[in-house]
Order: structure tokens, then sequence, then C-alpha cells
């Protein structure tokens, strides 16, 4: 039987290449080096990429500055995938180059809702009634 029942964590070496992959790919996209109407009107960051255990697949999270036109950007990078593979490539000194794909980076909207959360009045009151109850102690 195996202990692990959920996901492993990321490897050092998955961690590394993701990295680089990440300065490789936001490199790219802010010089401009595909020649894409949507990219070129876009700015778009790149705060975060996963790879697979066998580094095959990068999976990219990316947002438009602004959040606008997340659809348009995301269908640009992925027709330009091929394209934007070669030029991360050629930065970095990989055996393989891994494939792209290219997902919305929520985390900023989660953090928003997180921060509303802990902010709506329901939270500040048991916030406070358990200031209260540690002060009895």
């Amino acid at each position: 039987m195996s202990r692990n029942s959920g996901p492993k964590a990321p490897s050092q070496r998955m961690l590394r290449v993701g990295e680089l992959v990440r300065h490789a790919l936001a490199d790219v996209l802010q010089r401009g080096e595909v020649m894409d109407p949507v990219l070129e009107t876009h700015v778009v960051t790149v705060p975060e990429v996963r790879m697979t255990p066998d580094l095959k697949l990068a999976t990219a999270y990316v947002m438009p500055l602004g959040g606008k036109d997340v659809d348009k950007v995301l269908k640009a990078l992925d027709a330009n995938r091929k394209q934007l593979r070669m030029l991360v490539v050629k930065r970095m000194d990989l055996k393989s180059a891994p494939d792209l794909r290219f997902r919305v980076d929520d985390s900023f909207e989660k953090g928003s809702q997180i921060d509303a959360l802990l902010r709506s009045p329901e939270v500040r009151r048991d916030l406070v009634a358990d200031d209260g109850a540690e002060d009895e102690r």
C-alpha cells in the first residue's frame, strides 16, 4: 500500500526548469518576438510555469495586463505555440524542448476573494470572538 495518497510535491529540478521556462517565455513576450496582432497589443505576464515530472510539458499560467481580452490572448498564444517553443528553447540549455500549454492565472482573483472574505463582518465577528476566548484563558 502506498502512503502517498495525494499529488507529489514538485522536485527541485521541476521547479528550476519551470523557472527557466518562465523567464525565457516572459522575455520572448516582452521583446515582441512573435508577430501576432493580439500579442503585439497586449502586455502578458507569466507568473508561474509548472513542469511535468518528465519535463516534457510546461504549463504556463499567463495573464494579460489588466485582465483584458484573456480569451483572445490565450488563443493567440496557442496559435503561436510552436514558434514560442522554439524561441524559448533557444534561450535554454535542455536536451529537448518542452511542449507549451497556456492557462489563465487566477491567483490574483483568488487572493481578492480571500481578502474580501477576511474583511466580511461574519469573519471579523468570529476573529473578535476568538480573541476574547484566548484572553479569558
